[in-house]
């Protein structure tokens, strides 16, 4: 566990001890130190109504589909990379009920953290914000301190894009849990963006009209 894991730690298990304080024990705790007998006995207490509050390091960032959870707050959020944020952001608003993601920061921000910041307020299309994300941090270079990677960006290369590649599975589910057969504006700018990627597959841009 490196220093801003075992920070993140720290963090959480104070978060949880004070709102015990206030709430009781309808307030539970999920961290990646736990044994995942414990963390599923949490999430399944948060699930089903047991729970009201969960305080959770990213360990919940994904696989957590709890479609009344309405509610997240981020603390520190300028530490966070655009995807994980919208990674986080996406474990609420999974149900019918309007759903608020806060996002508490510590001023001031630097550019590119105040840039991650607007894209979120400005859009939840995850196609937006991965494309947003590559343009912060780049596809790589070879040499230098951004990174690291292939120049020649096609797709996504796993082992440098794995917050990416998140986003996309994620919202791949989101789309086809409402729209099954494509038919809405968005489904069927996908199935143009799908046949033009089966058909050009060696290209370096696709672009759905």
């Amino acid at each position: 566990m490196d220093e801003s894991d075992i920070l993140d730690l720290a963090a959480a298990e104070q978060r949880y001890a004070h709102l015990r304080e206030i709430f009781g024990e309808r307030v539970g705790l999920v961290h990646g130190k736990m044994k995942s007998a414990e963390r599923d006995a949490a999430m399944a207490g948060f699930a089903e109504g047991r729970l009201d509050i969960l305080v959770a390091t990213t360990v919940i960032e994904v696989g957590v589909d709890v479609p009344t959870a309405s509610v997240m707050v981020v603390e520190h959020a300028e530490r966070f990379g655009l995807a994980q944020l919208h990674q986080l952001r996406g474990r609420i608003g999974r149900g019918e009920v309007q759903s608020t993601c806060l996002l508490l920061y510590q001023a001031p921000l630097g550019e590119t953290a105040k840039a991650r910041l607007n894209i979120l307020r400005e859009t939840e299309d995850g196609f937006r914000i991965a494309e947003e994300d590559l343009r912060l941090r780049g596809a790589g270079e070879i040499l230098g301190t951004r990174q690291s990677g292939l120049p020649d960006f096609r797709l996504a290369q796993p082992a440098e894009h794995t917050d990416l590649i998140a986003i996309a599975h994620d919202d791949a589910r989101v789309i086809l849990d409402r729209d099954p057969a494509l038919a809405t504006p968005r489904g069927k700018a996908l199935v143009i963006l799908l046949y033009l990627f089966e058909r050009d597959a060696g290209v370096k841009t696709l672009r759905a009209v």
